[in-house]
């Protein structure tokens, strides 16, 4: 995981890079981060298009191009690690009024009421507004 930002309560954002960092997200938030996370991989690689013709070369730039175009999705955690919130925010966390950002806790529960200060501060560090009404898929 990369670390993104510090939010309030001694918590912090992290950039869940890999598909095993998503399944343990997934078992520590029980929800379905992981099934998303391997989608938008996927499709993010069909997207890819090599500049060149040599075997060797062909996947040079592919992790590069699947970080450029696939969602971003990150962990809120707390200082001993534990899961609070999960988040999926657009390609580069540049805003897309396209985009359904979607922030869960755990089991798919809302997670403002607990981590409001957290969220906010995520979406100042991207420039994004991530509010309940927009951002919490299950109201």
């Amino acid at each position: 995981m990369q670390y993104i930002c510090d939010a309030p309560g001694s918590t912090t954002w992290f950039l869940i890079e890999t598909e095993g960092e998503a399944a343990l997200e997934s078992d520590a938030m029980n929800h379905a981060v992981e099934k998303h996370f391997r989608l938008a991989w996927e499709a993010a690689t069909q997207t890819y298009r090599s500049t060149s013709s040599s075997f060797v070369e062909k996947n040079i730039g592919l992790k590069a191009h699947v970080q450029r175009v696939m969602p971003l999705f990150l962990t809120l955690r707390d200082a001993e690690g534990q899961a609070l919130v999960t988040a999926m925010l657009p390609p580069g966390g540049r805003p897309d009024p396209t985009f359904r950002i979607i922030i869960v806790g755990p089991e798919n529960r809302d997670p403002y009421l607990e981590q409001g200060e957290a969220i906010r501060t995520l979406g100042e560090h991207f420039g994004l507004t991530l509010d309940r009404s927009r951002c919490y898929p299950y109201r």
